[in-house]
């Protein structure tokens, strides 16, 4: 999905920190909401495509659905690239799903080719983290495998690096909105931010 030059700096900017472990893959994603109001309203089936019944459901429950729609999108983009792929690999976007954990937080579960290729890389967890403005969605996803979880520091986790470099994006994200921060926890109960960023079992 095409985005503005600042879109692009502000993912650029959330990737240039040092990850917390060789066998570690970090994706970002950022999506405008605008766009996906305009797609979803010129193509109606794009939702059935994109997504699935569950995440059509939560986000058809919210006040501004496209604001959802764009931070599920996102996090599947940035999953993608996590795993160093593309949709372009073979792998479907409906293979990448947003479901949520108890108490509402985001969290990743994979299914068809995503799942395999995660497998042959031997990635254990995916950490995600979701939020947006009213203008931008913006999404970090970590491919962890149990290497990676013995190289880290034991000061910085990758939870805790995914929430520092999340902070980092979410600033620039903010920079391109004018009007207040909109967090999607404020009118669903889902905790879609850095702090709550949680750790996905990648299972099938």
């Amino acid at each position: 999905m095409a985005r503005s030059k600042k879109a692009q700096a502000a993912i650029e900017s959330a990737l240039l920190v040092d990850q917390p472990g060789q066998n570690v893959g970090l994706g970002v994603d950022l999506v405008e909401v605008a766009r996906m109001e305009r797609i979803l309203e010129r193509t109606p089936s794009f939702k059935a495509k994109v997504f699935s019944p569950d995440e059509r459901a939560y986000c058809d429950g919210r006040a501004r659905p496209a604001m959802h729609y764009a931070a599920r999108f996102a996090a599947k983009e940035a999953v993608v690239k996590a795993l160093g792929l593309g949709f372009s690999s073979g792998i479907s976007v409906r293979d990448i799903e947003v479901v949520r954990a108890e108490g509402g937080r985001p969290s990743i579960q994979l299914s068809g080719r995503a799942l395999e290729e995660a497998r042959a890389q031997g990635v254990t967890d995916i950490p995600v983290s979701l939020s947006h403005t009213a203008t931008g969605a913006i999404a970090c996803a970590m491919a962890l495998t149990p290497e990676s979880a013995i190289r880290r520091e034991p000061k910085a986790s990758p939870q805790e690096e995914l929430a520092r470099q999340f902070k980092e994006a979410r600033q620039m994200l903010d920079e391109l909105d004018a009007s207040p921060a909109s967090s999607e926890g404020a009118d669903a109960g889902e905790a879609e931010d850095a702090s709550d960023a949680q750790s996905a079992e990648v299972r099938s």
